[in-house]
């Protein structure tokens, strides 16, 4: 196309994507941006139109695609109520610090203010604060400058700490004839750990008798968690990883302390308060990985803090470190790698021993009812799953056997395997394992409960229609486990709006596309397994999970009986 060449303004958003090395977006069509649609089939050999059933799901699967590449996932709704059903997205990649981009097709520019059809303050609802929801919310008025906002999304995505920006795009926008052309690939920027701060962060080493760190957050790629691994070899420390980022440093490893979320290892959570030096690198240490801001106290915690993250603005902003360093995490563990450890250290090898062998006690269950023993399924999980494969999941209970009996050896062995909102957010593990499939071709094994699964299992049309083929996992227990499990343990035996009347999830399957199969006992899951990763289609494996087994270390009624009895 020649400088002087015009095409339509909807074209050009889709030509853009196609600079910044965008191989497929989500979405769910609408008449708002019908140019853009038509974009996608003028760039048809370019770039893939995923189409998607709701708007939630299309923004689930951007956002996996961000957490998998490092680089925005796309997502393009129509104005509304497709913003507000895919605000969950967007939410989701904000608070999991993960790189997205949502187009919105909104009402012409003649008819904005006067409450036109299905009309939205998007820079109110989805603006930026303190509590945010996206990192940006622009508003393209004039076609030729699309190639400028489309630029400065991708940098403000990727750049500082991660998240969503909003592009809103007004329909008669689309329709008008540009011969602006798109900017190069955009690249994130490095920000390297300041010198100064990196002698001083051995200088607490040195004089730590206890340390610990707690890797996870955004941007982490195979290099950075390979010069993590490296830089705790040198100086044999326990690494755990934060909350749904354990993929971050091998859980094989002998220095693997474990995960530190819900459902922490009791002893782990014991060694991280008794710790004299924390090492975070990257997690924002909220709520889910300091325990309810219970094993780091706000603002000072009383063990010392070394905190680094990407972005500046998240440093002190909740913990007063000790250290704050601003460095994204290429840079932070390229830097660490290098720093020279004595040949003896203040805590020994023992200190870091016993937090592994910690981590490998952890591994050996409770003895639970029923006739599912879910930690043998994770075990069949872990002996029959190619070592890149995607595990994903939504909110639940049902995530925690996963958390805790899954070993990860993730992006020190090359792959993002991990997918899980830190968000909390229900209904996101279906379309993350559907996108990870589609875009990479891996097998992706989804564990899901059967009240997350509800909330966007019609995306198995969308899998079927594009060709994916995840592996669901759908542990059947007739409830909304988590809350029930809250409602014993503050209101016992008064059960209301958590039991749960359910479809006939393999027939529902079935009817998607997908193959359904349904196990009542343990013996029946690895046949089942080894058919589905051998199908040439999705499957979804129903595991009917007695409503005793609430989580990984305890009963229903053990929940109910303690509180009655506290009561």
């Amino acid at each position: 196309m020649t400088q002087d060449t015009q095409q339509l303004a909807g074209h050009l958003i889709v030509e853009c994507l196609v600079a910044q090395g965008v191989s497929h977006a989500f979405g769910v069509p609408g008449e708002s941006y019908l140019a853009v649609l038509d974009g996608f089939h003028k760039y048809r050999d370019q770039i893939r139109f995923v189409t998607n059933r709701q708007e939630g799901g299309a923004a689930y699967m951007a956002e996996a695609v961000g957490k998998m590449t490092n680089r925005p996932g796309i997502c393009f709704v129509t104005r509304g109520p497709g913003a507000t059903n895919a605000s969950i997205g967007v939410h989701t990649a904000f608070q999991d610090s993960t790189p997205m981009v949502l187009f919105v097709g909104d009402v012409a520019s003649d008819q904005r203010d006067r409450e036109a059809f299905q009309e939205v303050d998007y820079g109110s609802f989805l603006g930026p604060s303190t509590k945010g929801m996206a990192k940006r919310v622009e508003r393209i008025d004039d076609a030729d400058r699309i190639p400028e906002y489309v630029a400065r999304a991708f940098a403000t995505a990727m750049n500082g700490r991660p998240g969503p920006v909003v592009l809103v795009l007004p329909e008669d926008m689309l329709t008008r004839p540009t011969s602006a052309r798109p900017v190069p690939r955009v690249e994130a920027v490095e920000a390297w750990s300041d010198p100064g701060a990196l002698r001083t962060l051995r200088e607490m080493l040195l004089a730590s008798k206890k340390p610990v760190v707690i890797a996870g957050g955004g941007g982490w790629t195979p290099q950075a968690a390979q010069a993590l691994q490296r830089f705790a070899e040198n100086w044999k420390l326990p690494v755990g990883n934060a909350f749904r980022f354990q993929d971050c440093f091998d859980n094989h490893h002998p220095l693997y302390a474990g995960d530190v979320g819900i459902g922490i290892n009791p002893k782990l959570a014991a060694r991280i308060k008794e710790s004299d030096l924390i090492v975070a690198i990257g997690p924002r240490l909220g709520e889910m990985t300091t325990g309810g801001y219970t094993l780091l106290t706000p603002p000072k915690a009383k063990q010392k803090l070394v905190h680094i993250h990407a972005s500046a603005e998240e440093l002190n902003r909740v913990y007063m470190a000790d250290l704050a360093i601003n460095a994204t995490m290429n840079a932070a563990a390229r830097s660490l790698e290098v720093l020279t450890a004595p040949p003896e250290l203040p805590w020994g090898e023992g200190w870091a021993e016993s937090a592994n062998a910690d981590y490998l006690g952890n591994l050996v269950p409770q003895q639970l009812p029923g006739s599912i023993d879910m930690p043998a399924i994770v075990a069949s999980l872990q002996k029959h799953l190619p070592e890149d494969a995607v595990l994903t999941n939504g909110a639940g209970n049902f995530a925690s056997w996963t958390h805790r009996f899954f070993r990860h050896h993730g992006l020190a062995k090359g792959h993002k395997t991990q997918l899980a909102p830190t968000s909390g957010a229900m209904g996101y593990g279906v379309p993350a394992g559907i996108a990870a499939n589609i875009v990479s071709g891996r097998i992706a094994l989804t564990m899901a409960g059967d009240g997350d699964f509800l909330m966007n299992g019609q995306e198995l049309a969308t899998a079927s229609q594009h060709g994916a083929r995840s592996i669901i996992v759908l542990l059947n227990n007739g409830m909304y486990g988590t809350i029930r499990m809250h409602q014993e343990r503050d209101y016992p035996e008064h059960v209301q709006g958590t039991q749960l009347s359910n479809p006939d999830f393999v027939g529902l399957a079935k009817a998607y596309g997908y193959e359904g199969v349904r196990i009542t006992r343990t013996e029946e899951f690895e046949p089942a397994l080894l058919a589905a990763l051998e199908r040439n289609k999705g499957t979804l494996i129903e595991v009917m999970l007695d409503p005793e087994v609430i989580t990984t270390r305890g009963t229903l009624s053990g929940i109910r009986n303690a509180a009655l009895k506290k009561g």
